[in-house]
């Protein structure tokens, strides 16, 4: 039934001039699949085209199907997500996979680990308490997801193999906007050489990743604190904590309301909690609260940005990395007007260059890079405060 639902459909977007996202939904419970399956079918232009109840299942429907988004549970019996994960992307290259799981200290560790072995992005299943609130919440999560990956499996299907003809040798690596031409032409402010009092840092979809490259290549010397807003749910973020130290080599936890702020340190926002500063004379304080969601986030960077440029002024140096939406520009331009500075991840290398894209394209940074040369520019501003 659900191969003939997803020709039907096929059939009646291809009149429309339209091409579904095609989606294959990978999980043992049948209630969960059914639920899923009926979220993304019910949706405009996207279809599921496979619904499965375990990775080895799932490895055999994708030698009948193109599928652009594969949503994975963890826990399945024969071949569970973390084993098929690698056979899912190396069988259908380009693919999205969404990992789907509740919210355990367990399954946020294998989700991290999922996203180190090439999943996109991550959703906590609706039965989890404290992430999505409601089921319209989780539907439109879900929908927002799929959909912006199937976008993201299209593209890199179609791209797949070009080289990077945007850069030249002779061309400062600081300020050119990017390793590979974007899709929307960047006008970038002047670089400033000042070091910053504090470095803020705003990401989502595929945002770990780029966290660790960034923070990694700091090194010791950067003694700046460093305050991460992560589109994450609760338990995720303790656990992203716990590897954003190993990978920077420095002390790192989620925020606690009231807390000091240390040199060298990094606080992360925790899950379903906004993370903004209050200043306290020379110290800094960090406070947690949930007022309303801005973006339809919670923690949402917007509220963090504005907090900090009240606090610190033109000492701000901001990076926003990949993820989708737009949140963060608002709070980036309230940084921006108040002297701080603003980085942003480039297209090429961003999972979605939603985030980084809106700060870019509203002119609000002044170097637009690819994720591994973010943290060497970082490292020099905070430590020199020149940029070469």
């Amino acid at each position: 039934m659900t191969e003939m639902r997803a020709a039907a459909r096929s059939a009646q977007y291809g009149e429309a001039g339209e091409d579904p996202i095609r989606v294959m939904v990978v999980d043992d419970a049948l209630v969960i699949r059914g639920m899923l399956s009926r979220i993304v079918d019910a949706e405009q232009g996207m279809t599921v085209v496979a619904s499965v109840g375990d990775g080895e299942r799932a490895l055999r429907s994708l030698e009948r199907h193109d599928v652009d988004v594969v949503v994975l549970d963890i826990e399945m019996p024969r071949m569970d997500g973390l084993t098929a994960l690698p056979k899912i992307i190396e069988t259908a290259p380009g693919t999205q996979v969404l990992m789907a799981s509740t919210l355990t200290l367990r399954n946020a560790e294998v989700s991290m680990k999922a996203m180190e072995l090439g999943a996109a992005d991550y959703i906590p299943k609706p039965s989890s308490s404290g992430a999505i609130r409601t089921a319209d919440e989780f539907q439109r999560e879900l929908v927002r997801k799929v959909r912006a990956l199937g976008k993201i499996s299209r593209r890199r299907k179609k791209v797949s193999g070009t080289q990077d003809k945007g850069r030249t040798d002779t061309e400062p690596k600081t300020f050119r906007a990017g390793a590979a031409k974007q899709a929307a032409e960047i006008s970038l402010r002047p670089m400033q050489n000042a070091k910053p009092e504090i470095i803020a840092i705003g990401s989502s979809t595929g945002g770990p990743q780029a966290l660790f490259k960034v923070l990694g290549a700091l090194g010791p010397d950067v003694r700046q604190p460093i305050v991460i807003t992560q589109h994450m749910p609760p338990t995720f973020t303790t656990i992203l904590a716990e590897h954003i130290t190993k990978a920077s080599g420095r002390s790192c936890k989620e925020a606690e309301d009231g807390e000091m702020l240390k040199p060298g340190n990094i606080y992360v926002a925790p899950g379903d909690y906004h993370m903004v500063l209050e200043g306290d004379g020379i110290s800094k304080k960090l406070r947690v609260n949930q007022d309303p969601p801005e973006n339809f986030c919670r923690p949402a960077v917007d509220p963090m940005l504005r907090s900090i440029a009240k606090a610190y002024g033109n000492r701000v140096l901001v990076v926003i990395l990949t993820g989708m939406g737009a949140d963060g520009k608002k709070g980036a331009q309230v940084v921006v007007e108040g002297g701080g500075q603003v980085i942003g991840q480039d297209e090429q290398s961003s999972v979605v260059w939603g985030m980084p894209g809106a700060v870019a394209t509203a002119g609000l940074c002044s170097a637009v890079l690819p994720v591994d040369e973010i943290g060497p520019l970082v490292k020099r501003l905070a430590t020199t405060g020149s940029a070469t």
